[in-house]
C-alpha cells in the first residue's frame, strides 16, 4: 500500500519493497538506488514496514485531532501551506519552462551555423544529415515539453486546495484504526526517509517527513489535546530506533 509514495531523503530514488529471507514476517523498504551499480546513495536507509505504519497511523490521528479540536488554526495553516505548496510548483515549473526555451534558441543557433557550415564544406552532407537529425528530435522533445509546462502552469491556481476541502477530507478519517492504500493515497503525496541516525545522546532516531496532498509537509503543533507521536522499533541489527518528525536543533 506504500507503493510509489516512499522515497529516498538524500538522493530522491524510490524505496523498494522487501521481505527478510528469514523471517518473512519482516518487511522493510530500503533505497532503489543504494545497491544499484549506477546507484548514487551510499545509505541503506532500511525502513520496517511495521514502523512506518505505526509513524503514519498516529501522524493521521494527530493530523485529525489538530483538524477536530482547533479548527480555525487548522483552517490558517493548510491555507497558507496550500499557497506555499502551489507558488514552489509553479516556480520549479517556470524555471524549467525557461531552460527548455533557452535551449530551443540555442538549437536555432547551431542549426544557422551548421547549415553555413555545410554550405561552405567544413560540415560534409551525411554529417550534416546525422547532426540535424539528432537535433530536430531533441527539439521536438522539447516543443513537447514546452507545451505540457504551459499547460500546467495554467492550472497551477486550480490545484490550489481551500481549508474546507481538505478538512473536509481529513474529517473522514477521525476514527481511524487501520490503515489501506486508499486512505494513504487520499491523504498522502509523498513520504521522505531518512537513514537512521544515531545522537549523541546515543539514541537512534530515523527522520520521515510526510507531504500531505496538496500542503506539502506541515509541522502539527503542541497543543494539549494532540496525542504526542512515540514509535520505537527494534531493527535487524539488535538496535532500538525511535520516529523523529524532525532532529531537534
Amino acid at each position: 500500500m506504500f507503493s510509489g509514495l516512499l522515497t529516498c531523503a538524500d538522493c530522491g530514488s524510490n524505496m523498494n519493497y522487501h521481505f527478510n529471507q528469514r523471517n518473512p514476517d519482516i518487511k522493510y523498504f530500503n533505497c532503489s538506488s543504494n545497491n544499484n551499480r549506477r546507484g548514487t546513495c551510499t545509505q541503506t536507509h532500511y525502513i520496517r514496514v511495521d514502523f512506518l505504519e505505526q509513524v503514519i497511523i498516529q501522524e493521521i490521528r494527530r493530523l485529525t485531532k489538530f483538524a477536530t479540536q482547533y479548527e480555525k488554526q487548522f483552517a490558517e495553516v493548510i491555507m497558507g501551506n496550500s499557497k506555499m505548496t502551489a507558488e514552489k510548483d509553479r516556480h520549479s515549473k517556470q524555471k524549467e519552462l525557461s531552460s527548455l526555451i533557452a535551449r530551443d534558441k540555442d538549437l536555432d543557433n547551431i542549426f544557422n551555423r551548421m547549415y553555413e557550415d555545410n554550405l561552405s564544406g567544413k560540415i560534409d552532407d551525411e554529417r550534416f544529415a546525422k547532426m540535424s537529425k539528432t537535433y530536430t528530435n531533441e527539439q521536438t522533445e522539447i516543443a513537447e515539453k514546452i507545451k505540457l509546462l504551459r499547460a500546467e502552469l495554467e492550472k497551477t491556481e486550480e490545484k490550489t486546495v481551500t481549508a474546507d476541502m481538505f478538512i473536509a477530507t481529513v474529517h473522514k478519517y477521525t476514527r481511524i484504526k487501520k490503515l489501506t492504500r486508499e486512505v494513504l493515497h487520499e491523504l498522502i503525496d509523498e513520504i521522505k526517509i531518512n537513514h537512521a541516525e544515531k545522537l549523541d545522546s546515543g539514541e537512534t532516531v530515523q527522520i520521515i517527513t510526510i507531504y500531505w496532498n496538496c500542503i506539502g509537509a506541515i509541522e502539527i503543533p503542541d497543543l494539549p489535546k494532540i496525542p504526542d507521536v512515540d514509535v520505537t522499533v527494534n531493527t535487524r541489527k539488535g538496535v532500538n530506533v525511535k520516529y523523529a518528525p524532525k532532529l531537534s536543533a
